[in-house]
């Protein structure tokens, strides 16, 4: 048994010498457990360096991180002991603040301008295996903690709220919501064939969102492939599922404003001629030689719609990756939509001081079938029919406004 155990310690050892003496003749540097500059994160990287300077000017802070600095505290106070790891007998953990702060630098400009991990990894002194990791991480953190606060399901006091709101900021009642879908460009994943691949050429997955009159996301569904139609998308979704089963919690019936004489009236979204008409998910009658009445419903219908169109020109603006190509993993460009989007809720209320329970819905992340063609958005039922036209009468009646068009 000696001899056996001599003979396999005298080949490791040949094989040892060989691997060493190919190391020295490529002139290879044998690796070390700490690059020597990742050693000096904390005289030399940009978290200890840069930011404690910009902490002092509150413009150059928030134009940085595109939070203030009451924000950023306020979010490290929620996911920091999320994203907290321990310390090691080899070395010292990344702190929760410098783990949010690559973070949110990447989201916000990073990932939309082409620059690698590297161009962040050099910036703030880690590896670049490091940053890949903190990225998914942190950002399914800020989701995590957050959506219970500042996106949760809603209840039927909550969507009567809403709809307090759009009758009196933008005149239209009985409405719980705008809907629409935004493609979030991406890089094509490999393998994907043509899942992605989206009526505008490009690769893309669909951000599903119900947006209140305040510019705030109380439901979104993340993960939607390109290829598919919103209507589509709505349909496989979690929400569409439960708007179409009538188990969506809506207000009972009502009667519109001053038109008791009209009957009960159902709780409806607005959306745009990519959804189908429903009886609670009104949409644009189809045309351009309209007569006024339907004119002016359009208009008012338009009106409320463009709320979620602003909405996602204020996601857009705060965070710049949705203006390029993002050069990521679908599954982690969905945590950064998801993060993004919970972000904007938890940064509104934040401004306006209102009370965090924002209350929207939750269900995102849910993929639809694959394979999805154009929805239909002309088949309805005759109740969808009759309560779009029930609104009609009302906008050009006792609904009417002075500033609607009248011809």
């Amino acid at each position: 048994m000696a001899d056996v155990d001599r003979v396999f310690i005298e080949r490791v050892t040949a094989l040892y010498l060989l691997w060493r003496a190919e190391q020295q003749r490529r002139g290879q540097r044998r690796r070390t457990w700490v690059h020597q500059t990742l050693r000096r994160r904390s005289q030399f990287g940009e978290f200890h360096h840069l930011l404690q300077e910009l902490r002092l000017d509150d413009g150059r802070f928030q134009r940085y991180f595109r939070l203030s600095r009451a924000q950023y505290d306020d979010l490290l106070s929620h996911v920091g002991a999320s994203i907290t790891l321990q310390d090691t007998n080899y070395r010292r953990s990344i702190t929760a603040a410098e783990r949010l702060s690559i973070c949110l630098r990447l989201v916000n400009v990073f990932l939309a301008t082409g620059d690698s991990f590297r161009t962040i990894a050099s910036s703030y002194r880690v590896g670049v295996s490091t940053v890949c990791q903190i990225v998914p991480q942190v950002v399914t953190a800020i989701w995590d903690c957050l959506v219970e606060e500042y996106m949760a399901v809603p209840t039927t006091g909550d969507w009567r709220s809403i709809a307090e709101g759009f009758q009196e900021q933008w005149n239209f009642p009985l409405c719980c919501g705008a809907v629409d879908g935004k493609h979030v460009g991406m890089k094509a994943p490999p393998n994907s064939g043509s899942q992605f691949h989206n009526y505008k050429g490009t690769f893309s997955i669909v951000l599903l969102a119900v947006v209140d009159a305040k510019y705030r996301f109380r439901v979104i569904d993340v993960g939607g492939y390109g290829r598919a139609s919103d209507g589509g998308i709505l349909a496989n979704s979690a929400f569409g599922q439960a708007l179409r089963t009538g188990t969506l919690h809506l207000p009972p019936d009502q009667p519109l404003p001053g038109a008791d004489e009209r009957g009960p009236h159902p709780h409806v979204l607005v959306a745009d001629e990519a959804f189908p008409l429903r009886r609670n998910l009104m949409g644009p009658f189809p045309g351009r030689t309209l007569p006024p009445e339907r004119r002016v419903f359009n208009y008012r219908l338009s009106r409320a719609r463009l709320l979620v169109e602003n909405t996602f020109g204020i996601l857009s603006s705060q965070w710049r990756m949705y203006r390029r190509l993002i050069e990521v993993h679908p599954e982690v460009v969905e945590n950064c939509v998801k993060a993004t989007c919970v972000l904007q809720n938890f940064m509104r209320c934040s401004e306006r001081r209102e009370s965090p329970a924002v209350r929207g819905a939750g269900q995102a992340g849910e993929e639809p079938v694959p394979g999805l063609g154009r929805v239909a958005a002309n088949f309805s039922s005759r109740e969808a029919v009759r309560v779009r036209d029930v609104f009609m009468a009302h906008f050009s009646a006792e609904g009417a406004v002075a500033w609607q068009p009248t011809e």
